[in-house]
Parts: C-alpha cells; structure tokens; sequence
C-alpha cells in the first residue's frame, strides 16, 4: 500500500474515532470491513429471475411456460359414446376412431346375461356422441328392438310404433324416445325432430332431416341408411 493510500485509511479511522488503535488493530478492523462489504455485495447482488415452471396435480414437471404466457389447446381425436342398457358397467366411454358397436360394448364391461348382443349390428363403426342401448332378450320380445339382420339398425334399435319395414325409423311417427336411440341423437335433438314435423309438417324424404337444428350433412351421413319418411 502507498504512502498516500495509508495516510487516507488513517484518516478514515481517525474520522471513525479508531485512530488511538494499534497498527495491527487498525489493519484487523480494515480487513473486518472489507469482508463485511464482501458479504453485503454478494448476498445482496440482483441474480436472474427463475423461469416460471407449471406441474400438475401429482406434482410431477409439465413444462415450462414461455414468457408470453401462450397456451396450446388440445383436441380428443378419439369417438365419445354412452353405452346403456344391458351391460356390466354403463357410462360415457372414450374409443379410438373407427371403433365399432363390439368395442362399446366391451368397454361398458361387457353384456349382461340377460341382454341380446344378436339384436345389435354389433359391426357398425360408431359415430362421436351417440348413445349405444344394450337391450335385454325380454325388450326385445316385447318388440322394443328390430332385429339386426336388416342390417340397417341403430346400435340400439327403434322402439314401438316409430319401426318401419326392414328396421327403419320412421321420421314422421317415431317418438322422441324412439328418435333418441339413433347413432348421433340425443334426447335434445329428438325433441327438436318432433318439434319441427309438428310446426312444418311431415317430412317428405329423409333429406329434410337437415332442416332440424343440429343436423348438418355429416350427422345426416351417419342417419339416411336408418330412417324413412314411410
């Protein structure tokens, strides 16, 4: 240390009331100092934020969210059905596309003994958001079900007055309950197939099923081999 640094250290120590101290005490206190502002500077000092991270409810790490805080959305690609009636465990199922009446039917845990598999057209490709009814061999007796060698049949048939020859719905006299049993129609739309013959009048071919809210071409493509206007 230079002659003009050290007069400026006993200067400072003076100021401080430290200049009656030893040499050696004034150098332990300079050094004390020193590594106090050490200390301050390194615990102190900004460090880089932390990246924010997203984990799920096990929490395990998802992944890292950018700074912009974007999202993606995900789309299901798979068919969603509700299997009833006679089976083991009924409910809302989730199958892979291309996925036949067989497929939600195992999925629902299988028929009961008491249901009638034959009555079903267990080969037919399933359509997103239809329900699947399983009926029993005494349903079926009692005429709830058309047989399902017509080919030509909903996964869980047509009940009472609304069949047609050869297993087909007929639009213009079928119930809502027995409109609901087609692949793709649910209790809602059924009600708005009843609604519209009863305010536009009967339907002259099947085609005018697409007047019905709800019903577009694809929906329709899953229904013109199932329907007739009689």
């Amino acid at each position: 240390m230079s002659v003009l640094e050290s007069d400026r250290v006993r200067g400072l120590l003076e100021r401080a009331g430290l200049g009656g101290l030893q040499p050696r005490t004034q150098w332990a206190v300079i050094a004390l100092a020193a590594c106090v502002v050490a200390l301050g500077v390194w615990r102190f000092w900004p460090a880089a934020p932390v990246p924010e991270v997203e984990f799920d409810e096990a929490g395990e790490t998802v992944a890292a969210l950018p700074e912009s805080g974007a999202t993606s959305e995900t789309v299901d690609p798979n068919v969603v059905v509700h299997v009833v009636g006679a089976v083991l465990h009924p409910g809302v199922y989730s199958l892979a596309p291309g996925s036949r009446v067989v497929d939600a039917v195992q999925a629902a845990g299988g028929g009961l003994g008491s249901a009638a598999l034959d009555s079903l057209n267990l080969a037919r490709i399933l359509t997103d958001g239809e329900q699947v009814y399983v009926f029993t061999a005494e349903e079926v007796a009692g005429g709830a079900a058309p047989p399902a060698a017509s080919g030509a049949t909903p996964a869980g048939g047509a009940a009472g007055g609304g069949g047609a020859a050869g297993g087909l719905v007929d639009l213009n006299t079928a119930t809502a309950a027995e409109l609901d049993g087609l692949p793709g129609v649910g209790p809602s739309t059924a009600q708005k197939i009843v609604d519209d013959r009863e305010t536009n009048g009967p339907f002259a071919t099947p085609e005018d099923l697409m007047r019905v809210t709800g019903i577009g071409a694809k929906k329709f493509d899953a229904l013109k081999d199932l329907v007739t206007c009689g």
